[in-house]
């Protein structure tokens, strides 16, 4: 696992240097929210496509 710190400067030197604040500020909030979002699929658990399809499927039409 990477720390923030590196996370943070390989997207600085991926976006070009003409990236607003707004840009760079965007693909923060999309790293801490996958980050997230990883975490907490590996705590709790995370459905098979299958399962949630079938969930699904309660709203949505085939």
């Amino acid at each position: 696992m990477t720390t923030p710190n590196a996370e943070i400067a390989e997207l600085l030197r991926s976006l070009p240097d003409t990236a607003s604040y707004e840009y760079i500020q965007y693909h923060l909030y999309v790293i801490q929210k996958t980050g997230r979002g990883a975490e907490r699929a590996e705590s709790e658990g995370a459905l098979s496509h299958e399962e949630a399809r079938k969930r699904l499927g309660r709203w949505v039409a085939n």
